[in-house]
């Protein structure tokens, strides 16, 4: 399991419980240094961006008065943030700033997912995935290839047995279906793959139309609201957070107001999207439209 989820979570759980405790002890980032560690150092442990060392956390625990129960917690998670998640094995093809995503996915729940302008990586296929890298990318093929292959490996999650597949939810704009990427040979293969993907039992995918018109989801763009299993242990579980992608990076909400606006806006699409049954039959619609071309 360890190689599924990575330490994505344990660091993000540990962060936020010494930000707690700090805080509750009334220890500025400044005052941390009495344990001769830098402000920065401080800050990136409980922003959860890198492992924490065992002796690390007991420092801190012991400087922050943390209970004996939940500091014993806490190296229990300062251990699990040494984990290595399979993406580590593909390098650079994962940037740092999608990293941290890679390791949320993998240890989501659920997933609600709009996309506007191109199929999630989740469900594309491999020739797809090509596609979407033009002639002339400064791109080597090696690069590509490794990129590539880490968007096939995410999709295995949709199958796996251990942990338990998480619930997908995916509601398309219409626009994502038509955009050519590769030609149309490419392109109903695609589509024939949405159809396959839906078919699993934890997998739904709606289509919004066109006909719709102007909506939330337009104006958002495209994101994941991304949701985590409930603990059995003795610390809190991951809070739900948005992800939202741009050329150069991302942006992760996860305030409660921030959580609120994406909702709403995934409710709109929902009241919009055509349903599942109909969504099919505009997909194959769609395809035979290509072939046909």
């Amino acid at each position: 399991m360890a190689e599924d989820i990575g330490s994505t979570v344990p660091r993000r759980q540990l962060g936020r419980l010494l930000r707690r405790y700090r805080t509750e002890a009334g220890i500025t980032l400044d005052a941390a240094e009495e344990l001769e560690y830098s402000r920065q150092k401080v800050w990136r442990i409980e922003c959860g961006m890198g492992p924490v060392r065992v002796l690390d956390a007991k420092a801190m625990c012991d400087l922050y008065d943390v209970p004996p129960k939940m500091a014993e917690a806490m190296r229990g998670l300062a251990a699990e943030t040494k984990s290595r998640g399979w993406w580590h094995a593909y390098g650079d093809a994962v940037p740092s700033w999608f990293e941290l995503y890679v390791g949320l996915e993998s240890a989501a729940a659920y997933l609600r997912e709009y996309a506007e302008s191109l199929i999630p990586g989740l469900l594309q296929t491999r020739e797809y995935a090509h596609g979407l890298f033009r002639s002339g990318s400064p791109v080597s093929v090696e690069d590509r290839e490794r990129t590539v292959q880490v968007r096939l490996h995410r999709q295995t999650m949709l199958t796996r047995r251990l942990p338990k597949a998480p619930k997908l939810e995916v509601v398309l704009s219409e626009f994502v279906l038509r955009r050519p990427v590769g030609g149309a040979a490419v392109m109903t293969g695609q589509l024939a793959h949405l159809l396959t993907v839906a078919e699993l039992p934890n997998v739904s995918l709606r289509v919004v139309p066109v006909a719709a018109g102007p909506h939330l989801g337009a104006i958002a763009g495209s994101f994941v609201i991304l949701e985590f299993p409930s603990p059995r242990g003795r610390t809190a579980g991951e809070p739900p957070v948005v992800y939202s992608e741009s050329l150069t990076g991302a942006i992760y909400l996860d305030k409660p107001e921030e959580l609120a606006a994406y909702r709403r806006t995934w409710t709109d699409l929902e009241d919009l999207a055509l349903d599942e049954g109909e969504s099919t039959d505009m997909i194959k619609r769609i395809a035979g439209e290509m072939r046909h071309d």
